[in-house]
Order: structure tokens, then sequence, then C-alpha cells
């Protein structure tokens, strides 16, 4: 239920799909970044946020009738660019880039497709994403709102999503389709806003935050609150905790990847359990270690503390619905569901699902579930994606 927590350049080798074995007609148009603006945002929670900003993109053309619209809504370390490059220089597209474009199973030619940026959005220093969150400026203090700023839900994340969509005309959605935290906000549209919903593909993603989930997602709030530098938050005219979030994000790529894969890096890094430095002194670490550290630290330069640990709550709250009884909000879904769990992932395993599925069948709606193979764990619905388009494209002619 969380979310996908590695992005796809934790298994970047796993992607070596290059673009040159594409073929031309299937790439996007250069995307270009839009921002939306909703004052006086209330939360879910009761509190009001007096400007919210967040990031959009879309690919493909919106009909006369703007009926052919997909949402797609991102995981946890994820944005809105969930396909296209914005420039060729690019080296890597969107993370969805495999099954979103001209022809593909989210057909551009025929789709209009949206993607937006959460609220504290995980990537907030990154110059292609447009959040507010812990890190924005207060307007009450010129300063950055680090812990005052309200708590934020998936229900959230969905609101700002329709009000964007209703700025632009837009009363329905052919589907929603999200991975992991995506997936928990293409649940909860289906049953806030059941009448705008004809279907919805939940990927490697969950109904509730169950008791192990949430305690598993405390694990990577703890790195942050134990670093010195952390502050209580208060950490914008210093130095930040960059060490808490290096180590967070260590925990989320592992939570994310599937042993068989970790190992394959170790034997490709040439890692052994008996390495010299690590034995010798108990300073050193093992080589895998260092590969997990690296990545991380890269990864934390366009990242904030603040803004992973307001995510981790987000996801802890969460339950379709957001009235604490999950089989009773289900009732309300219109939509066709799809729900693609993966085999092998350790992070939102096939039973977060499964429950939900069953409940849907229970009370007579339209549900599928078809568990995903694969060995790359929680990330199979990300990087491993391709595998799964036309099961995708299926259900989207339904």
């Amino acid at each position: 239920m969380l979310v996908c927590f590695a992005t796809q350049s934790a298994c970047a080798n796993n992607n070596d799909r290059s673009n040159a074995n594409i073929d031309e007609q299937k790439n996007l148009p250069l995307v270009q970044k839009n921002a939306f603006t909703s004052e006086n945002f209330i939360t879910f929670g009761g509190k009001t946020i007096p400007s919210v900003t967040v990031g959009w993109e879309s690919y493909g053309n919106l009909n006369a009738a703007k009926d052919n619209v997909i949402l797609i809504t991102h995981y946890f370390t994820g944005n809105s660019h969930a396909a296209g490059k914005y420039q060729l220089s690019d080296t890597t597209a969107g993370y969805w880039n495999d099954i979103i474009g001209p022809g593909k199973a989210i057909d551009t030619d025929r789709f209009y497709v949206i993607s937006v940026d959460s609220l504290a959005n995980l990537g907030v220093h990154d110059p292609n994403v447009i959040t507010t969150g812990p890190a924005s400026i207060n307007p009450a203090t010129g300063k950055p709102y680090g812990l005052d700023f309200p708590v934020v839900t998936i229900r959230d994340f969905v609101n700002v999503q329709k009000q964007l969509l209703t700025s632009l005309g837009i009363s329905k959605l052919y589907a929603v389709v999200g991975p992991s935290m995506g997936s928990m906000q293409a649940l909860d549209w289906a049953i806030a806003y059941p009448e705008w919903v004809e279907r919805m593909i939940s990927v490697i993603g969950a109904g509730e935050a169950d008791a192990w989930t949430s305690a598993n997602l405390e694990h990577w709030a703890s790195p942050i609150k134990l670093d010195k530098h952390w502050q209580q938050g208060n950490y914008y005219d210093s130095q930040p905790p960059v060490d808490g979030l290096v180590a967070s994000l260590m925990l989320i790529t592992q939570d994310a990847l599937y042993p068989d894969f970790f190992n394959q890096v170790g034997e490709q890094i040439g890692f052994s359990t008996s390495e010299t430095g690590p034995l010798e002194d108990i300073r050193q670490t093992p080589s895998i270690v260092n590969w997990l550290k690296k990545r991380a630290q890269a990864r934390a330069e366009t990242m904030d503390a603040n803004h992973l640990l307001y995510l981790v709550r987000a996801c802890q709250l969460y339950v379709a619905g957001h009235q604490g009884d999950l089989k009773n909000a289900l009732q309300k879904v219109q939509a066709k569901t799809l729900f693609l769990p993966a085999a092998t992932d350790l992070l939102l395993m096939p039973y977060n699902v499964e429950k939900t599925h069953q409940l849907l069948l229970d009370s007579g709606k339209d549900s599928q579930l078809k568990i995903l193979p694969g060995t790359l764990g929680h990330l199979e619905g990300v990087t491993g994606i391709s595998k799964h388009a036309e099961l995708i494209n299926s259900f989207l002619n339904k």
C-alpha cells in the first residue's frame, strides 16, 4: 500500500531496453510541465492551507466531449513524470513510458493522459517537480513551514487532482491507474468520487495500511528523526538531516526489491561475505551496502527529509474511502476494477489487495485480480510494467 519506494534508477539495468529499439512512432512529443494552484485548500483533517501549487503534465489530446481522460497517480518516491521526455537529451523517460504513448497499452492516440505531483512530494528540490509541503514558505511567517505544515492524506492528493481536472472542464475519468502509493489514490478516487471513475487499475497496491504495513513504514521515518540535524523539522536555515534521509532511502530501496535481484547485483559488483575491508576495520562496510548507499545519496540530493515524513504519514493513515471501514467504503465503487499485485512483492504483498478484491466481488462489483510474476519485487509494477502491457490494454478496452 505504500508505494513504489525505489525509483526506476534502482533497477536501471532492467530497463536497458534502449530507446533505439523502440519504434520512433511510439515516442511521445516533448513533455511540458504545468502548474495548478488551489487557494485556501482545506485538508481532510480540517486544516486550511492558504495556497497549494502542484505540477502536472499530460500526454495525448483531450477530445471535444472531454471523456477520454486517464489519470495516472504516482508512487511514493515518484512524481508526475509518468512518460515522455522534457528534452531530447534526457537520458531516461518517465517511469511508465513503456506503456504510455502512441499505440501503447495506454494509447495517447486515443486517450488524454494526465498526471499530477503530490502534495509534499519527496522530490521538492527537483527542478521538474512542483509541490507544496513542509519545505514551502509559510506566508504567515515568511519561512518554511517545517512541521507546522498540516498533515496531509491520500484523500488530499485526490482532492487536489479533482480540483485540477475540474479547472480543465473535465468531469469524468475513463480510468484512473496508479502503482503503489498511486494505487491508493486510484482506489480512493473510485470511492470518493464514484460517478467520475469508470475503470480503476491498482498496480502493486492495497486497500488499507494494515498494522504490519504501518509499522514497516515507521522504519522509513526513524533514521530521519534520529539524525541530530533534524531538529524537530527546523533545519531549513542549517544543516539538513542528510544522513538520516540517506539511511531512509536505503531502507526504501531494499524493501522495494526482491532478494533475487539484490543478489544478482551483488554478483555483478563482486560482493563477497569475506571482503577484506569489513574484516579488518569495523568502520568499513560491505560492497553491497556501499552500492546501496551510493544510490541513496544520489537520490537524496533532490529530496527533503520532512517531505518523506509527511508521505509516510499519509500512507500510514490510508484506508480506501477514509471512513475507517474498508468494507462499507467499497460499497460506493461503481468502476470496473483491476488489481495487479506482484508475486515477489515484500512491501505490499498480494494479500493487501486480495481482501479488497474479494470484498468487491462479495458486493456484486466487477473486479478482477491478476498476480504479476517476476523477480523485481515491488518494482515489478514500475520497471517491469512492460511485461504486463497487454493485460492493462485488455482491461482498458472492456
